[in-house]
């Protein structure tokens, strides 16, 4: 299948993977299409080894890097220092968002964080002065794609970009956001609904897709995000006007994940209905599994949400905690709604095949209708 984006990095499929998972990644690029990388978790020295790593199992074919820098964050346009932000930002935490956790937690058991294990301060690359090594450290890989969430790119980052003969993507949830990225000089827009997992806005993919390719589409390719996890939704993404899809939660539940066996037994088991978009996670609405943790920030005696990046800072030490004692009924994840149909574990190679032929049963179907 050819498109824009197909002969724009030299792929088989217009398939992109979105996966904090490095062996996701590269399997999906030696699939066909292109893995990237989402890079947030990792300090620079670890986004260091994975991308190596990368380097060294992609048998050549291409790959992206997927960075925050978001439009808008505590702290932007102040005086925040790069080697102090951490503390910095951490003492913005009121005390009743850490009582709260801490009550939260202690109705559900949860012990503390052993004391020699250190917690971190939670910060990681929510912020331009946090992405911006990870940027200098994707930029010393072969890397093809460099795709940038909650906002326009910085200028100077795209301007860099494309001195390293990188191409520019950004994810949208508005026609007006589309076309904002698009004047900022990005390459490629992934149009992402309302179905998709983690930040999403809320306008659903069926309506969001065709608004933005009416909008952009001349001057850019155009992916469909969100809810994208068959041939027949591929399909039927390239027939709103995409010329790919980006997908991200379909990998959660592959063999080459590294989710942890808690978390993937819970997607397994979920369904379409089970998640909820919620900024409990970094305090921009994001979709993700619906637990106990979530409910609890919508409680009356809930202090409410804090701006990004101070929501994810306040309950990073929570979230190991839970993570750390598998404390099952708080335990969630980003995913969107296409959860329903992830039943089982299969390689990255499968899944990838299986939109392949579905997408060819589904063009050959309407082919069929067409000529009756």
């Amino acid at each position: 299948m050819k498109t824009r984006v197909t002969e724009m990095f030299g792929l088989d499929l217009p398939i992109f993977a979105f996966s904090h998972c490095r062996d996701v990644v590269a399997a999906v690029s030696k699939a066909g299409g292109m893995g990237v990388l989402g890079a947030l978790a990792f300090t620079p020295e670890q986004l260091e080894i994975e991308l190596a790593w990368i380097d060294e199992h992609v048998d050549g074919k291409p790959y992206g890097v997927d960075v925050v820098m978001p439009a808008n964050y505590a702290g932007k346009g102040g005086d925040l220092d790069p080697d102090h932000m951490d503390e910095q930002l951490a003492a913005m935490i009121p005390q009743e968002h850490k009582d709260f956790i801490e009550r939260v937690l202690a109705e559900h058991d949860v012990p503390p964080l052993p004391a020699d294990e250190d917690a971190g301060s939670g910060l990681l690359g929510w912020t331009y002065e946090g992405a911006r090594p990870q940027v200098d450290v994707a930029f010393a890989h072969p890397i093809k794609l460099l795709v940038n969430a909650l906002g326009p790119p910085p200028p100077d980052i795209i301007e860099e970009a494309h001195a390293h003969g990188v191409k520019v993507a950004a994810l949208v949830g508005t026609v007006a956001q589309a076309e904002r990225q698009v004047n900022q000089g990005v390459d490629m827009i992934m149009a992402q609904g309302y179905e998709a997992g983690g930040h999403t806005g809320d306008v659903g993919v069926m309506i969001l897709v065709p608004e933005v390719v009416d909008a952009v589409g001349e001057r850019v390719p155009v992916l469909a995000a969100g809810g994208v996890g068959s041939g027949r939704q591929m399909a039927a993404s390239i027939a709103l006007g995409a010329e790919g899809v980006w997908t991200g939660s379909i990998w959660l539940t592959t063999a080459e994940s590294d989710m942890s066996p808690a978390v993937t037994e819970k997607l397994l088991a979920a369904g379409s209905r089970d998640t909820v978009r919620s900024r409990v996670i970094s305090g921009k609405p994001a979709r993700q599994l619906r637990t106990a943790w979530t409910d609890a920030w919508e409680r009356e005696d809930s202090p409410g949400y804090l701006p990004m990046p101070l929501q994810y800072m306040a309950t990073s030490d929570a979230t190991r905690r839970i993570a750390k004692y598998q404390v099952q009924e708080l335990q969630g994840m980003p995913v969107g709604q296409i959860v329903g149909r992830m039943n089982e574990v299969r390689p990255v190679r499968d899944v990838v095949f299986d939109l392949v032929e579905e997408f060819v049963e589904a063009t050959e179907r309407l082919d069929r209708l067409r000529d009756e």
